[in-house]
């Protein structure tokens, strides 16, 4: 994505918005998408971002938030083999408040097998998954950004 040309994308209805590349087509509405997720995908290089508002998950501390959160999507793909990379402290987002509370943030990065749909266990895709936590604590949500990036696809 770096020295790509970027555009604006409001999501959740305009509450919130980002810019990302042109290339990501939004397929929220064509898959059956809850309504706390926005998907985009790069259907060329089998790339996706995922934006999702979840309920704060009040009981895991801000520093190791993505790294939970990593965890727990690797849980939900049945994915073997997830290896943390990278993985930040937190980041006090002093340029985004919620009333007098600052907004912190996490970072990981994660290697995972996965399989697609019902491809079974022989057919184990590796991606990278880029996950970012944005703590909202005064309105008790956890913004959850994730970005796959495909490494072995069989």
């Amino acid at each position: 994505m770096a020295g790509e040309s970027c555009v604006p994308r409001p999501l959740f209805g305009g509450a919130i918005s980002t810019a990302f590349p042109a290339r990501f087509q939004d397929v929220s509405n064509i898959r059956e998408v809850p309504d706390h997720q926005e998907v985009f995908v790069d259907p060329a290089r089998d790339e996706s971002l995922i934006f999702e508002l979840l309920d704060l998950k009040g009981e895991v501390e801000d520093a190791g938030s993505a790294l939970w959160f990593l965890r727990d999507i690797a849980n939900e793909q049945d994915a073997r083999d997830n290896l943390v990379v990278e993985h930040s402290g937190t980041l006090e987002l002093a340029g985004l408040r919620l009333g007098e509370a600052p907004a912190v943030a996490a970072t990981s990065v994660g290697q995972m097998a996965i399989s697609k749909g019902r491809q079974g266990r022989e057919a184990q895709n590796i991606v990278r998954l880029y996950l970012a936590n944005i703590r909202l604590k005064n309105a008790a949500t956890d913004v959850l950004i994730t970005a796959y990036e495909p490494l072995l696809i069989k």
